[in-house]
């Protein structure tokens, strides 16, 4: 599968995990941490509630789990996708010598 791509992607889903444990608020979460060692801000638990994360300690991942009784994969969902290499005509385009000939022509504003 040499020259294939794949673009990688995925989803945080706290928020809808909280909800489907009647946690609503952010705060709430703050003493449920605490009690597993995480000790985080409101502000802290809010982003990582309200936002998705690019970087997770792996020991607020167990304690969310932990918390939940969910696995890993129910937090966060993964995907991926094969993107094709862009093909392009090779009589369409001008060549890389013809290309460099080019120039735009210059633009004449008149009264009316």
């Amino acid at each position: 599968m040499k020259g294939q791509k794949r673009v990688v992607s995925y989803q945080w889903r706290l928020r809808e995990v909280m909800a489907e444990h009647q946690i609503y608020a952010t705060t709430e979460l703050v003493p449920l941490l605490r009690e597993r060692g995480i000790d985080l801000s409101a502000s802290q638990v809010h982003r990582l509630v309200t936002g998705t994360p690019e970087r997770l300690s792996m020991a607020v991942l167990a304690a969310l789990c932990d918390i939940f009784a969910i696995e890993p994969s129910e937090l966060i969902t993964t995907d991926a996708v094969n993107i094709g290499v862009r093909k392009t005509a090779g009589g369409d385009a001008p060549t890389r010598a013809a290309a460099a000939g080019l120039r735009p022509k210059r633009a004449r504003i008149t009264d009316l």
